[in-house]
């Protein structure tokens, strides 16, 4: 993956334009209304989702495989520390955060490191805390395109591989680290004038 998006990022930049996604400002509003202010984005890009965070006062740490990305998020003025490296590779640091906000990244990896993943999320979460993630569902028109791989994960181009959920699979993965709610939605694809919605699944959990 690191390949995959590190050729991404140092040749198309910001792919996905700079207009923060719906779920990140839903995750934004759920974390001020619950007096987060410290928080850890993993798979963070080049700054889409996290400027919003950034720009209403959170203390955040960003997570990114790609190091061209980051360092558009900083030429966007993202002044907040940034980790380079896989999630595979958490902890970065031994900092405790009140929440976690996940866009579309935990569907890329395999069942061993999605679990992995997951874990690594939940220990450096607070008591208390939350955690928001997006993810990929069966509903979306991709899924069943591509190589097939295993039961739901297709590499649906060279290099993009992704898992797709369903509630069955959502409430297995998620059992473990909190899950409170999840639930379907439809995220507007801002970047792309009459563009169709990406059906994904919004999925909160709090430790606790």
């Amino acid at each position: 993956m690191i390949e995959y998006w590190e050729s991404r990022f140092s040749n198309e930049g910001a792919m996905w334009k700079f207009e923060p996604s719906d779920s990140a400002v839903a995750a934004m509003n759920l974390f001020k209304s619950n007096s987060i202010r410290k928080i850890l984005i993993p798979g963070c890009g080049y700054g889409r989702n996290t400027k919003i965070f950034y720009n209403n006062g959170f203390e955040i740490t960003g997570i990114e495989i790609s190091k061209s990305a980051i360092e558009i998020a900083k030429e966007n003025g993202l002044n907040c520390k940034f980790h380079h490296g896989s999630v595979a590779s958490m902890p970065f640091d031994n900092d405790q955060y009140e929440g976690i906000f996940c866009y579309a990244l935990i569907h890329l990896l395999n069942r061993t490191e999605r679990r992995a993943f997951l874990e690594s999320c939940y220990n450096q979460l607070k008591v208390g805390g939350l955690m928001f993630f997006v993810i990929a569902s069966k509903a979306m028109s991709l899924y069943g395109s591509g190589r097939f791989l295993s039961k739901d994960r297709y590499e649906i181009s060279k290099g993009l591989k992704v898992f797709f959920y369903d509630q069955d699979s959502t409430i297995k993965e998620f059992s473990d680290f909190g899950i409170v709610e999840f639930k379907e939605i439809e995220e507007p694809v801002k970047y792309m004038v009459g563009q169709e919605p990406i059906k994904l699944i919004q999925v909160i959990c709090k430790k606790r």
